[in-house]
């Protein structure tokens, strides 16, 4: 089964390379775009496992629980 993870900051942790992106892209002449958050998307097949075998990936090694949350999406094969 093929899922896809993604991680993205709490609400209220600084995101600087967010911050970064929203100015390169005022620089480039983008108007409009009020807020840049920047996070990550992990791809995982398990060829055994579930769900839940994903989420304890997340909680034991993928995720910061203190600073981050995540989404889990499961894809179609």
């Amino acid at each position: 089964m093929r899922y896809r993870v993604t991680v993205t900051l709490r609400e209220g942790i600084l995101d600087p390379q967010g911050k970064a992106v929203k100015g390169a892209l005022e620089n480039l002449g983008f108007e409009g775009v009020d807020r840049v958050r920047v996070g990550k998307v992990i791809d995982l097949t398990l060829s055994e496992g579930d769900l839940e075998t994903v989420h304890e990936i997340c909680k034991k090694l993928l995720v910061n629980p203190v600073i981050e949350d995540y989404q889990i999406e499961t894809l179609e094969e």
